[in-house]
């Protein structure tokens, strides 16, 4: 059995799995160590969340190959509507409009990552599954793992190790980076609704004084629903019955959709701003969910994440082909720093968001609207919010064999 990679990534999940695919064709020596089996993430609750994927996110995934076994089951969101529960104020973006094909996707989380697994089996690359780590120690010149497999301990080496094992991310707790947690009081419900009218390809962000509303088209005219409230309303909201739950839910949304019907179990995940408050250390690094975990509003977290994939994987690839060390401190140190700026303009704005738009002082409710209604009539700020939005307003990592 081979003891030493080039890269330990630990988490076969979604992020895991997409840098090493990112990596799979460069010559390295890669291995994945994953806790769960594929039948275990495959059953996961988890999977029932809708992901929206950017514009720049499915380039990504096209360039990895994998966009082209999962676009059938994706739903194009060909507009927005956005809007501020008992104000005035709305925003509508259109992909027609900006000269788009679409301004994103929507996909069901289990259908994408059931495909990537498929994708990292198929492949050369080594999986310890299910195994757990138990030990990480960094050297001079390697770094060194020690796993739990089964019954049977294994040691390994790397030249680098990335953590990419999600939010309850055991390599950030063996390598000793603490979080800074902001929890929101809030809850996001998540179920998939059917609609008696089409959703028209049109996803739905309405603004509401107990939090964001979302619905997002999906396949056979449902739409994914993340409905954020307060842990007391969640917590009467999940326990109560089904009629009360859409009653609500009506009531929140209005009748756009005409009447709503619930096609999904009804899920419930508590919801807090995360962020480490390192991505790396010797010989590590930290991606995805390991690093940052976002409120769900504008739907930007796996796209995030993405992004850190594709960066590193550059940066790597680049770095290998220059037979220099994978693990450099000076290169980790360069990869952070370029992360950092998209992780704080990210953040920043999601968080931003939900405290412009949770408050209910009559003056800031005023300049919301005020700038909702500018906006749905200033083509050049739309075309800067499309921009961001599809994350296409800087530069996205060359990775993958499409260029």
């Amino acid at each position: 059995m081979q003891h030493h990679f080039d890269i330990l990534i630990v988490g076969g999940g979604l992020a895991g799995n997409c840098l090493a695919l990112a990596l799979k064709d460069s010559g390295m020596q890669i291995a994945i160590i994953e806790a769960q089996t594929r039948k275990q993430l495959y059953a996961s609750p988890i999977g029932d969340r809708a992901l929206a994927l950017a514009a720049g996110t499915v380039n990504m995934l096209d360039a990895l190959s994998i966009w082209e076994g999962v676009a059938d089951k994706a739903t194009a969101i060909n507009n927005i509507h956005i809007s501020d529960q008992g104000h005035f104020g709305k925003t509508r973006l259109s992909a027609q409009q900006q000269g788009l094909s679409s301004l994103g996707y929507v996909i069901s989380a289990r259908d994408i990552e059931d495909h990537v697994a498929h994708l990292v089996e198929q492949s050369a690359i080594t999986r310890f599954c299910p195994a757990r780590v138990v030990g990480v120690m960094a050297g001079q010149d390697a770094i060194h793992v020690s796993l739990k497999e089964h019954e049977n301990s294994i040691n390994l080496t790397a030249s680098l190790l990335v953590g990419a094992d999600g939010g309850n991310s055991s390599v950030r707790k063996l390598l000793d980076i603490p979080q800074q947690i902001s929890d929101y009081g809030q809850t996001a419900l998540v179920a998939t609704v059917h609609s008696s009218l089409a959703h028209q390809n049109t996803a739905y962000e309405r603004f509401t004084p107990h939090g964001p509303l979302a619905l997002l088209p999906s396949a056979d005219n449902q739409s994914a629903v993340v409905w954020t409230r307060n842990h007391q309303d969640a917590e009467s909201l999940m326990s109560g019955g089904e009629a009360d739950y859409l009653r609500q839910l009506q009531d929140c949304f209005g009748y756009k959709l005409g009447v709503l019907s619930l096609a999904s179990v009804r899920r419930a995940f508590p919801l807090s701003l995360i962020k480490a408050q390192s991505m790396i250390s010797q010989r590590a690094v930290i991606i995805g969910n390991a690093a940052h975990q976002l409120h769900p509003v504008a739907g930007q977290g796996f796209n995030l994440g993405l992004r850190d994939v594709a960066q590193l994987a550059e940066i790597l690839l680049n770095q290998y082909q220059n037979q220099q060390d994978l693990g450099d401190p000076q290169l980790l140190a360069e990869y952070a720093a370029i992360r950092q700026k998209d992780h704080d303009k990210t953040i920043g704005f999601t968080d931003n968001l939900i405290k412009i738009f949770s408050s209910d002082w009559l003056a800031l409710a005023a300049a919301r609207n005020t700038g909702l209604l500018m906006l749905d009539h200033l083509p050049w700020a739309k075309n800067i919010l499309v921009k961001h939005a599809t994350g296409m307003a800087e530069r996205l990592p060359r990775v993958g064999r499409k260029r």
